[in-house]
């Protein structure tokens, strides 16, 4: 199948871990030139090094911002402009999620966890919307399985995703059909967060395979594992191709199996 990447320009924000590093590789991969941001200068500068060696220089654009600096997003974006003149995809992949429940989760918890999960989708939608307009191109939001199936212990995150997803699905209305607008739905993913349990795990006998294993048995994953970061990049760089040109409004889960609503 042929993605049509070649020569399209992705913007990708949080992409220098994780899901969002492994989604700029798989971009990268397919052709195009990608162009990512993160709020960690010397992290940013390492990875960058890193893609420039492997997919070279021409094809990369970094910039340290936080989405959360609406004047640091739009020149971002500006820079995207002023480089490669076009945007064909935007992967909006910032935000951790916050652990706590109704009980513990103070005044400014809640302000700060909606301030991010909903604006670290607007300031970059809207500083790249005319170029996206332009090029008719997508936007493909990382979202969790939360959004539909909340956890007791992550109520002020479970909550900020459904409101990600019901803005997402106004968007791709809005936007169309200049625009497609779709999501993905995370459930347990590879990552840091995971690799720090693993490494403070209270049997230190335990096996990397056995202990992550038990974990998704605990979950009730039923594929049996957590997904790999790019198993999930392989579902970003599908719903934001032109091999996806008739789905917006959509989201597609990846989660092993984890989800239980229809």
């Amino acid at each position: 199948m042929d993605l049509g990447y070649e020569n399209a320009v992705a913007v990708v924000t949080g992409g220098t871990s994780g899901i969002g590093l492994a989604t700029v590789k798989t971009l990268l991969g397919a052709g195009a030139r990608v162009a990512l941001c993160a709020r960690n200068e010397g992290r940013l500068a390492q990875v960058s090094g890193v893609l420039e060696r492997d997919f070279g220089a021409d094809r990369i654009l970094s910039r340290t911002v936080d989405v959360l600096d609406r004047d640091a997003v739009n020149g971002f974006a500006a820079g995207v402009q002023d480089h490669w003149g076009r945007c064909d995809l935007l992967v909006n992949n910032a935000g951790a999620g916050r652990q706590s429940t109704f009980a513990t989760t103070e005044d400014e918890d809640w302000r700060a966890e909606y301030e991010l999960k909903l604006f670290s989708q607007i300031y970059p939608i809207r500083a790249f919307l005319p170029m996206l307009r332009e090029a008719r191109g997508s936007i493909v939001a990382v979202n969790s399985l939360l959004a539909y199936q909340p956890e007791e212990h992550m109520v002020c995150t479970s909550s900020a995703r459904a409101g990600v997803q019901n803005l997402l699905k106004s968007l791709s209305i809005e936007f169309a059909p200049d625009v497609r607008v779709n999501s993905v739905l995370m459930g347990l993913i590879e990552s840091g967060q995971w690799t720090r349990r693993f490494e403070a795990r209270e049997d230190q006998t335990d096996s990397r395979a056995d202990w992550y294993g038990a974990l998704a048995e605990r979950k009730g994953i039923p594929l049996g594992r957590l997904g790999d970061p790019e198993e999930a990049a392989n579902a970003i760089a599908f719903l934001g191709s032109r091999a996806a040109s008739y789905i917006t409004g959509a989201q597609l889960d990846v989660s092993g199996g984890l989800d239980r609503h229809i």
